[in-house]
């Protein structure tokens, strides 16, 4: 039977990889032709993919999967585009994240009694954080001004290293009483603690690992048989390092992959070709599975609250906030409604997820489903707009350069 499934598996990546440059072109996006294979093939409608995966399990591929995605877009971003334009994530992460989950919060009020406040905040913050790899399809689409584009991508890159240590805190508040006193020391202290800790291994980690590389290469010490290893491991060191010491492994894989594409210059692009390869590879098992191990156990909790508020999130409180947060910027308002709906939800939430059911938290298993229908509804909703939109921006703008 295992062998079966891994065949099941083998034969679908083999013909998803001989016609992925097609359906590019088309509205149909990785993650919506991945997740919907998981839930036909697994137990809901065929039963050929039986899983028996535990959380911690795919919470290891989704955690490596996005650290390895976080590191090559990293590297891959015009550097000069970001220092020129860099106020936008800049205010969609100062002012825009907070709105988010503040607003996350409200309307969570209004939809779920039975979640406390610090509940409430562990909910909204799940769902803050958005996905540099469901976003792809967006901040790879040349047709998409290049300020937009990497602003999206800094901004999916940061904000799941900013919302781990606010997470932590809520978790901490949801789970003890008498928190409240020393709130605002206590965030301020794990924020510090895990965007520096991240900053500094993602930084110190590439910074050694680059100079070495490049030492080795100059002498032929690399083949070609193992040339496709050094970035994919570099950027999985900066995660797990930085997450063994305590801070944000999403950070350090963010900060190292900006800082090897600074050192790498012109060759960036060729030396992450493989890993590129990778990424997409564990992206497109991780989608699978989910779809097949843990959509069909989700599905029949979900309630009209649990979709009303996964609309809300997906609009409204994601993209009120973002509008506010870039007003003064300059942006035209198609521009700033593009960036307010490119949030997409995906891994970062997923492991989020699965950090909060492992705790004593009583509305634990109402918040996952609530960040598992998101999920759903971001896949294809981002999924289908993606190229459309993108098309629809590019021609708005009429003489907009898109590489300004």
């Amino acid at each position: 039977m295992m062998y079966l499934q891994f065949a099941i598996l083998a034969v679908f990546a083999l013909l998803y990889s001989l016609i992925a440059g097609r359906l590019e072109r088309t509205s149909l996006s990785g993650p919506m032709v991945f997740l919907s294979f998981g839930v036909i093939a697994g137990p809901m409608v065929l039963g050929w993919l039986q899983f028996d995966v535990s959380l911690t399990e795919l919470r290891v591929l989704a955690d490596l999967t996005l650290a390895l995605v976080l590191f090559i877009d990293a590297s891959n971003a015009n550097k000069s585009i970001i220092k020129k334009h860099g106020s936008i994530p800049l205010r969609m992460l100062l002012f825009g994240l907070p709105m988010t989950i503040a607003l996350g919060i409200g309307v969570g009020m209004l939809l779920f009694d039975d979640l406390g406040l610090w509940e409430l905040a562990i909910l909204a913050t799940m769902l803050t954080a958005t996905d540099a790899a469901l976003g792809k399809a967006v901040v790879t689409n040349k047709a998409v001004p290049a300020r937009i584009r990497e602003g999206l991508n800094v901004e999916s890159g940061l904000n799941d290293g900013i919302c781990v240590p606010l997470l932590l805190v809520f978790i901490v508040f949801a789970e003890a009483t008498g928190a409240d006193a020393q709130g605002t020391e206590l965030i301020l202290f794990y924020m510090a603690e895990e965007i520096g800790i991240g900053l500094v291994v993602g930084s110190g980690v590439t910074a050694v690992c680059a100079k070495l590389m490049d030492y080795c290469y100059k002498r032929g010490w690399i083949t070609k048989i193992w040339e496709q290893l050094p970035v994919i491991m570099l950027a999985l060191i900066c995660f797990t390092v930085a997450q063994s010491l305590g801070g944000s492994g999403y950070i350090a894989a963010f900060a190292g992959g900006i800082l090897f594409g600074i050192l790498a210059k012109e060759e960036t692009h060729e030396l992450v070709t493989d890993a590129e390869g990778m990424a997409e590879t564990l992206a497109m098992f991780t989608w699978i599975v989910f779809g097949a191990a843990f959509i069909n156990k989700a599905y029949q909790l979900i309630t009209w609250e649990i979709f009303a508020y996964a609309v809300l999130s997906l609009t409204v409180v994601r993209m009120l906030p973002v509008m506010l947060s870039l007003a003064g910027s300059g942006e035209k308002i198609e521009s700033k409604l593009f960036m307010a709906w490119f949030g997409p939800r995906g891994f970062a939430s997923i492991v989020f997820a699965i950090i909060v059911l492992n705790t004593s938290i009583p509305g634990a298993p109402e918040m996952a489903v609530v960040v598992v229908c998101t999920v759903i509804l971001s896949a294809f909703a981002h999924g289908i707009t993606a190229n459309p939109l993108a098309k629809a921006l590019a021609k708005k703008l009429g003489a907009e350069n898109p590489a300004d």
